[in-house]
Formats: structure tokens, C-alpha cells, sequence
């Protein structure tokens, strides 16, 4: 009991991390199933059957807040589950021995990518609001739906940061089409584990405590993601995944490194990670503050030729007294 009660609480904080991000649910949760000893495929077939509900409420709930572009959902999202099908039948048909290794490399380069890109990235302005090409979103949906399949998460880390740094779309339009469209790759993916592994090693009591704890966080998720920051967020999600399945390849199951080795790997990663989440909250706290000067610049500015126009009004006003009173 008290593991399943563990499994939902890590379901409804990777959920408040995805539906706030858009991205980190398939790669928190599978990384923890991978912990507890799970089989790489039967941990993705786990992930994904419970997605199928959160990715669900999560879709409607970012669109009751306004918080999808439906062009953008269908023309990444059908691609998406193409390559989830195939990343899924792939995965599959890997040995669990070979498979464990290969999907924490996967997991912790995604998690790399993550804390990279959210450290030292930026959004781009000038494009917003123009439309996306399919001949960018078809590739981008086949190629991350493949890797969130076969990886155990990808969908967002690869999806959400590459339409964000386009530019074209909002942020926040951004995380809503990319956690909608999760849906249709998290259904694709789960048929292709169901067709080639059955039931096989799924264990159906975590498939329903991670759909619990993600249904309850994503309304939650929708309504705050205007306010999330995502610099910040970012990073502090990346580092873990980097940490966590940066253990699971220095184990036994990969490459076997000394203890010592390993715990000074480990202590580089974790300073590495603060510092990121450190210099990523200080930017954050920078560019409110240079937003915040600049706004009320701008109200100086506004309010100076007002005040002036007042004066010379009140000026004319009293000119016309006087002459009116000689």
C-alpha cells in the first residue's frame, strides 16, 4: 500500500511538472518504475496506459483555459502516434538486460537536453503568432513520438522546447497543444505495447495509482501554467532525470563503475545541477525586474506628455479667466 501511495504522489507531481511545462511526466515516472525494478518495456506500457486518462483530463482541462491551438494538435499529433506505435513494437522486441541500459541513456541525454536548454535558452518574440508548417510539425511529432515510446518519455522534451525556441506559438498555447496531442501518442503507444507484449508484466495497480494522482494535478496544472516559470522549472526537472539515471548507468547493469568513481560522478552532477537551478532562478528574477523598469519607464513616458498637455490646459483655462473677469 504504501508503494502505491508513493507511485500516485510521484503521478501527481510529475503531472503538475508536465501540465506546468510541458513535459517530464513520461520521464519522472518511468525513471522511478526503472528504480523499483521494473522491465523497461512493462515500465513504458505502465507509463503509457496511464497517460491514456491524464493526457485525457489534461487535454481538456488546457483547453477549457484556453490553452490550445487544435491546428497545431492534429498536424503534430498524428505523426506523433505513428511513431509512438513504432517506438512501442521496437521497445518490445529489445532483451530487458539490453533494454534497461539503452533507456536510461535515453532518459538522462533527455534529461540533459532539458536542463540545457531551460538553463541557458530563451523564448523568441519576434516570430509569435505566425502559422507553423507541417513540414516542421509532421517530422517533429513522428520523431518525439518514437523516442517517448521507446525512451519511456520524449513527447514533451522533445516537442515543447523545439516549439518553443520556433517561437511561433505562445508558451502557453505551446504546453496546452503538446500535453493534447500527448493523447493521441500515449493511445498509439500503449496498442503497440499491448499488440506485442499483452499484459505481460504490467502491473495494473500502478497503472491506477499513476492515473489517480495525474488526473487530480492536471486541472491544477491548466489553470496555473500562465504562471509557472519555466526557467526555473526547467532545470530543477532536467537535473533529477540527469542525476537518477546517471546512477542507473554507472550500476552493474551498464557500466559497472567503482563506487568511487560513481559517487564522484554523482557529487559533480548534483553541484552541476544546483548551480543550473541557481543561475536559472537569478535570470528569472532578472528579467521580471528589467520588465518591471521598463514597464514603468514607459508609464513615465506616457504619463509626462499627459501631465504636460494637463498643465497647458489648465494654463490656457486660466488665461481665459482672467480675460474673461477684465
Amino acid at each position: 500500500m504504501r508503494m502505491l501511495v508513493l507511485i500516485a504522489l510521484v503521478g501527481l507531481a510529475a503531472q503538475l511538472v508536465d501540465g506546468g511545462l510541458g513535459m517530464a511526466y513520461g520521464v519522472t515516472t518511468s525513471t522511478l518504475l526503472l528504480t523499483i525494478g521494473a522491465n523497461p518495456a512493462a515500465a513504458s506500457a505502465t507509463v503509457h496506459l496511464a497517460e491514456v486518462g491524464t493526457t485525457l483530463v489534461s487535454g481538456l482541462s488546457h483547453w477549457r483555459f484556453g490553452n490550445v491551438d487544435w491546428g497545431v494538435v492534429a498536424k503534430i499529433g498524428i505523426p506523433g502516434a505513428i511513431g509512438a506505435f513504432l517506438g512501442a513494437t521496437a521497445l518490445s522486441n529489445l532483451d530487458a538486460a539490453a533494454a534497461r541500459p539503452f533507456m536510461s541513456a535515453v532518459l538522462l541525454a533527455l534529461g540533459l537536453f532539458i536542463l540545457v536548454r531551460f538553463t541557458v535558452g530563451g523564448l523568441r518574440p519576434d516570430r509569435l503568432g505566425r502559422a507553423i508548417p507541417a513540414r516542421l510539425l509532421a517530422p517533429l511529432g513522428l520523431f518525439a513520438g518514437f523516442m517517448d515510446a521507446a525512451g519511456g518519455g520524449g513527447w514533451g522534451p522533445v516537442g515543447t522546447p523545439a516549439l518553443l525556441a520556433d517561437g511561433r506559438l505562445e508558451p502557453r498555447k505551446v504546453v496546452g497543444s503538446i500535453s493534447s496531442a500527448e493523447f493521441l501518442v500515449t493511445v498509439a503507444a500503449s496498442l503497440g505495447f499491448l499488440f506485442s507484449l499483452g499484459s505481460q508484466g504490467i502491473t495494473w495497480s500502478w497503472v491506477l495509482a499513476l492515473l489517480i494522482g495525474g488526473a487530480i494535478a492536471a486541472p491544477i496544472a491548466a489553470a496555473l501554467v500562465r504562471h509557472v516559470p519555466a526557467r526555473v522549472l526547467g532545470p530543477a526537472v532536467g537535473g533529477l532525470i540527469v542525476l537518477t539515471n546517471a546512477r542507473t548507468l554507472l550500476g552493474a547493469d551498464a557500466l559497472d563503475a567503482p563506487a568511487t568513481v560513481s559517487r564522484a560522478v554523482m557529487l559533480g552532477i548534483a553541484v552541476l545541477w544546483l548551480a543550473a537551478v541557481g543561475w536559472s532562478v537569478l535570470q528569472h528574477r532578472s528579467g521580471s525586474h528589467a520588465g518591471s523598469v521598463s514597464e514603468a519607464t514607459t508609464a513615465d513616458e506616457v504619463a509626462k506628455p499627459t501631465a504636460a498637455a494637463a498643465s497647458g490646459s489648465s494654463a490656457a483655462q486660466c488665461s481665459e479667466s482672467v480675460h474673461s473677469a477684465r
